[in-house]
């Protein structure tokens, strides 16, 4: 009788409060995540980041990259048209609205470089800008290669503040410096 008794399990049952506030918790907590967006059956992004959170009964509703995020903007033929990466990122459902903060890279069709601590996309306006330094590094002109092969150099421009349309190859830079080559 006294080894039945000491065999017996006994159940231990935990009770948990329960979630009050949905806002707080993401509905989805991915890892290592590749995806693809399209729009109107055609692919134009793929994002990929370590974590991505969704937080969608947040007010407004939204996603996290807090571990960053690289994004490639794909032209019509599925070439990759520009990159953007960053240390962090946060998109506004609602607004349609991408804040991009620590160490933000982007790359043009151009072969521009564009280096920011932080970057905003509006994507309903098609519009990227940002209040902060910004540094471009434009590659050489044909002519310049042409002219001084190898040696040739590009163009750094810095400035604060900058608008441009969200391909980067049409933007304004506020307060600008920079370092330009002059042909003799």
């Amino acid at each position: 009788m006294l080894l039945f008794a000491s065999c017996h399990r006994r159940e231990v049952k935990l009770q948990m409060e329960a979630i009050s506030d949905r806002s707080s918790m993401p509905v989805l907590d991915a890892q290592q995540v590749t995806t693809l967006i399209s729009d109107s059956g055609i692919t134009r992004y793929r994002i990929t980041a370590a974590e991505w959170q969704i937080y969608d009964k947040a007010d407004p509703p939204y996603w996290e990259f807090p571990q960053g995020v690289y994004l490639e903007q794909f032209d019509n033929m599925l070439r990759t048209s520009s990159t953007l990466r960053a240390d962090y990122a946060y998109y506004d459902e609602q607004a349609e609205i991408w804040r991009l903060k620590g160490n933000v890279q982007s790359t043009n069709v151009n072969g521009e470089q564009f280096m920011t601590p932080e970057l905003y996309w509006a994507q309903k306006t098609e519009r990227v800008y940002s209040d902060s330094a910004i540094t471009i590094i434009q590659p050489p002109s044909k002519a310049a290669i042409e002219a001084k092969g190898d040696s040739a150099k590009g163009t750094i421009i810095k400035g604060i503040g900058f608008e441009s349309n969200q391909e980067m190859t049409q933007y304004t830079i506020r307060r600008p410096s920079g370092v330009f080559s002059v042909d003799d």
